[in-house]
């Protein structure tokens, strides 16, 4: 009788290890992918500020200019693009970080699209307005650009690093067991070239 007993003590002590490994496992795993959608959230947000830039430089120019000909028309086009261009990009997320390599490339590929959009909205200003580079307003937009493509590559790179000890934390030994059970897969990193770090070319000489 007592070795029955201190069997089913042995399995309930398992069982109650059991439960607790799973449930840490579990708040850990979350923890980490919180961490991710965290740092998702602040790039979309980065990519947002840098969408928002478009009016401040249509604001500029109009400031700088009451021209209503050809011109402005040229501008506004390339304006119009720009905003379309950012608008796709920001579709291609809807709000949630990718979920595989190859829906990373599609808003990789989008976020590409839309600063080379960006790029030449800023260089048909140029084109249109050579002298507008003298202004404060547009020295202060450049500025604005220019942070905003560094705070959209630090977003970046937190994004990354928040990636990898998720993935490492849901594809370790032993959690990797029961990761993929409780929903917790893989997830996908900005690849190093993605291009829409840069900034884009602004009245230069």
């Amino acid at each position: 009788m007592k070795k029955s007993y201190i069997i089913i003590g042995a399995i309930v002590a398992l069982l109650v290890i059991l439960v607790i490994w799973i449930a840490s496992s579990y708040n850990g795993m979350l923890t980490q992918e919180q961490n991710v959608d965290t740092a998702w959230g602040n790039v979309e947000s980065q990519y947002q500020r840098r969408k928002d830039l478009i009016p401040n430089l249509e604001n500029t120019v109009k400031a700088y200019t009451k021209h209503e000909g050809e011109t402005y028309i040229a501008v506004t086009k390339a304006r119009s693009a720009a905003m379309l261009a950012q608008e796709d990009a920001q579709s291609v997320s809807q709000g949630e970080a990718p979920s595989d390599d190859t829906q990373m490339q599609r808003y990789m590929d989008a976020q590409e699209n839309a600063r080379k959009a960006l790029d030449i909205y800023v260089n048909a200003v140029k084109e249109a307005y050579p002298d507008l580079k003298s202004s404060q307003n547009f020295a202060d937009f450049q500025a604005q650009l220019e942070g905003t493509e560094n705070r959209i590559q630090v977003a970046r790179e937190t994004y990354n690093a928040a990636v990898k000890d998720y993935n490492i934390k849901v594809r370790s030994f032993p959690a990797v067991l029961i990761s993929g059970m409780m929903g917790f897969q893989k997830k996908s990193m900005f690849q190093a070239e993605a291009g829409a770090q840069r900034a884009p070319k602004v009245f230069e000489e």
